[in-house]
């Protein structure tokens, strides 16, 4: 049986710290759309979330436009609750909500 070659994606996730970083990369991704998704549908700017959260405009169009930062469990509470969203960890049936 002939050797499938591997694709781009699994030549990367082969490679421990190639995935670390896409992993790390994605998980910004995913949180910045879900920002993004949220104003929208609650139809809040960035002032607004800003001052309804308490967290700062730059750090949110950061995060909005995916550049690179550290943000807190807390900042990302503060952000969520506005939203209508809620952040929780989950760990088998057991799931905390945590708050900021």
């Amino acid at each position: 049986m002939p050797n499938k070659k591997k694709s781009t994606f699994e030549r990367v996730m082969s490679d421990s710290e190639q995935k670390k970083k896409f992993e790390k990369e994605y998980a910004q991704f995913l949180f910045s759309e879900l920002l993004l998704e949220g104003m929208d549908e609650e139809h809040i700017s960035v002032r607004t979330l800003s001052k309804e959260s308490g967290v700062s405009t730059s750090v949110i169009q950061n995060m909005r436009s995916m550049k690179p930062s550290n943000i807190t469990i807390k900042t990302m509470v503060s952000l969520l609750k506005p939203l209508g969203y809620q952040l929780t960890a989950k760990k088998g049936k057991k799931t905390v909500t945590l708050s900021a």
